[in-house]
């Protein structure tokens, strides 16, 4: 995790290279300065060891991993499909 925070402060000691520039025209992947674009390949490289022994081959493959490992730590927090939340009754049908 430190190379992470150290990676991450390296992403924000760059951008304050750019003081005059908003985040639209930095992240911009026409403009976006190199120096930029490598800390953020570093950072990604730093969060890919947080998770496997190697890099990721491939931007698509770093974030179907990061969605999966979501989706199994949030599937446990919601709803069951076809169940009623707990706490809540059903109406009683209106009668004429």
């Amino acid at each position: 995790m430190a190379a992470v925070e150290a990676k991450a402060q390296q992403v924000l000691a760059v951008r304050q290279q750019f003081p005059d520039e908003s985040l639209a025209t930095l992240y911009d992947p026409l403009t976006m300065p190199p120096a930029l674009v490598k800390a953020h390949q570093e950072l990604d490289r730093a969060v890919d060891l947080c998770y496997r022994p190697a890099a990721f081959p491939t931007e698509l493959s770093r974030l179907e991993f990061l969605f999966e490992q979501y989706r199994q730590l949030a599937a446990p927090l919601l709803p069951v499909a076809g169940s009623a939340p707990k706490g809540r009754r059903k109406a009683a049908p209106a009668t004429e």
